[in-house]
């Protein structure tokens, strides 16, 4: 398999069961752009990663399995990360990874926040996975077309004012990118996200987007790091600290109505696609 192919199939992989319309924002985007996000984490040593989608008063498990997933693949290549992420989310994860609170409660707020934190960490990139991304009227949405301005955070700004490259994974059109394609995604049945970022990938489920990623980190640094990521292992672990499916708003094992069976098959896919160019 050449590179052209493994990008093609791995892009098709991600949007195979094309559950809310990413197969057709697929075709508009530029394609190899999971190899060309994979390349700039590849060669930064210090990376935010936002995540957090706020459901029923706490946070949905798609998003964060992605986004603790990639976090480890990083540090184990040497990379120093930080998860940034609101409440509760930051609290439930703050003693076991390193974390950044979103805490700004208005626009003002938050773009001093952001100019401040990226100050003080200089991330060499920023990369967002399923974060609320603010539509064009200001506030920020849900699937549902319901207003969760007040429970979600701010992370638009640290995009938007970053001096490094942007990375942003949605798989439904309301998150951070998505404003790189709003006319495709005004197409949808979703109220979309306006803000945009430097590479935008599209998945089924967001969390496999990130597994993409770390396909081809592992191919270049001969590491096998899909194989080192558990996806029932880090469900179970946010449920056992409030975590529900986006979909379904239950405290499961599951990720946007899915079992965790459906990305140990997608990793496994992943596997076999990179097995196939080495």
């Amino acid at each position: 398999m050449t590179s052209n192919a493994l990008d093609t199939a791995v892009e098709a992989l991600l949007v195979a069961r094309d559950l809310r319309g990413m197969a057709r924002v697929r075709a508009a985007l530029n394609p190899g752009y999971v190899r060309r996000a994979a390349q700039q984490l590849y060669h930064s040593r210090r990376v935010m990663i936002g995540t957090g989608f706020p459901v029923a008063g706490t946070f949905e498990t798609d998003g964060p399995v992605g986004a603790i997933a990639l976090y480890r693949s990083l540090e184990a290549l040497g990379g120093q990360c930080w998860l940034v992420c609101a409440e509760p989310l930051c609290r439930e994860l703050a003693d076991d990874f390193r974390v950044l609170p979103l805490l700004a409660l208005t626009e003002a707020a938050a773009r001093e926040e952001a100019t401040r934190r990226l100050a003080q960490t200089t991330p060499d990139a920023i990369v967002s996975i399923e974060r609320p991304g603010r539509a064009a009227d200001g506030a920020y949405y849900n699937m549902r077309g319901e207003d969760i301005s007040a429970a979600c955070g701010i992370f638009d700004p640290y995009l938007e004012q970053a001096d490094c490259p942007t990375i942003a994974i949605g798989d439904g059109g309301n998150e951070i990118g998505m404003g790189n394609v709003a006319d495709i995604i005004g197409q949808l049945d979703i109220t979309g996200s306006s803000t945009t970022c430097d590479e935008l990938l599209v998945a089924d489920v967001s969390n496999w987007g990130a597994y993409g990623i770390i396909a081809y980190l592992g191919f270049w640094s001969g590491r096998d790091l899909l194989g080192d990521i558990r996806p029932r292992e880090i469900l179970a672990y946010l449920s056992s600290r409030g975590s529900v499916d986006g979909v379904s708003r239950e405290n499961t094992l599951t990720e946007d109505g899915l079992d965790a069976a459906e990305g140990e098959s997608v990793i496994a896919q992943l596997q076999g696609l990179i097995a196939e160019l080495a």
